[in-house]
């Protein structure tokens, strides 16, 4: 039965086959290298010559107050992102989804999109730029229209949070309808004549047509968004951060960058990653499972 059914397949199996190339090449041989977390490395002697130490990085880790204060970081950025970033994208789909005027609706949709393909380099001098306490539209307008004295936003450890999570939306939040939009092109235009024939107004057309017709879209795209819960963007943070605000805005990635690259300590960083992508691991799994509970499909 499989001999046939490649056979029958022949010519999509071989499309397949870069695929898989690609994830041996750059993502499977690369895990040969988590090793080095339990070795002491020095490139003069490599992955494996270097002298075997056991768990003595992930002990110095676990002892470590900068490990715990990253670790929190990281994980109330993401709580963050995922509390108030997660419905965004589905908001904006319903939103568009309702507007008929073809050219406006396109119109919004790429201006939406657009800050998903701009570099966070640039895109963080525009949101420092905007929130400076001195030239910022944003003070400019809380002072001029509110009489409140300018605040800075980018140096302050309670706005800072707020900051990065507001950027995180406006750069991906248009990018994330794409899928729910998609989704919701599947629904049975059918479902929607019958509510209104039975007297449903929009808000119960979108309640029990819509919103269930992308149950499975979103529960996927949350399996997803869980596993990411340990890691924060770096070139975002690092545009975005400054001494000011270390201690709020220090994450797992800019840890391994300073520790692992800047002072070339590559086992601790390592052993650091390794735990990392396990919690990661628990999270989908977790999540996939509860998800499954729900009678949704989940990703297995």
């Amino acid at each position: 039965m499989a001999r046939r059914r490649i056979a029958q397949n022949k010519s999509l199996y071989l499309m397949l086959l870069p695929v898989i190339a690609f994830y041996l090449l750059f993502k499977y041989s690369p895990m040969v290298g988590e090793i080095i977390a339990f070795k002491n490395y020095r490139f003069a002697d490599g992955i494996w010559g270097s002298d075997w130490v056991g768990l003595k990085h992930f002990r110095l880790l676990f002892q470590s107050p900068d490990f715990w204060r990253v670790l929190r970081n990281t994980l109330l950025l993401n709580v963050y992102s995922l509390f108030f970033g997660f419905p965004v994208p589905i908001l904006l789909a319903l939103l568009l989804n309702e507007i008929r005027l073809e050219g406006f609706k396109r119109l919004v949709q790429n201006l939406l999109y657009i800050p998903h393909f701009i570099s966070w380099a640039i895109l963080g001098g525009i949101l420092i730029s905007m929130l400076s306490p001195s030239t910022g539209v944003v003070n400019m307008l809380l002072h001029h229209v509110f009489g409140i004295k300018p605040v800075y936003f980018m140096a302050n450890s309670g706005w800072w949070p707020v900051a990065y999570t507001a950027s995180s939306i406006w750069r991906e939040a248009g990018w994330g309808t794409i899928l729910y939009l998609a989704a919701m092109a599947a629904i049975d235009p059918q479902l929607y004549e019958a509510a209104r024939i039975d007297g449903a107004n929009k808000l119960r057309q979108v309640w029990h047509i819509t919103l269930p017709g992308i149950r499975s879209t979103i529960a996927i795209l949350l399996i997803l968004r869980m596993g990411s819960m340990m890691d924060v963007g770096l070139e975002q943070t690092l545009a975005l951060q400054n001494d000011s605000v270390l201690d709020v805005a220090d994450v797992i990635s800019t840890y391994v960058y300073r520790i692992g690259l800047q002072h070339m300590n590559y086992s601790y960083t390592t052993a650091l990653g390794l735990f990392q992508s396990l919690i990661s691991l628990v999270l989908v799994v977790s999540v996939n499972k509860i998800i499954r509970l729900f009678g949704e499909r989940g990703l297995w």
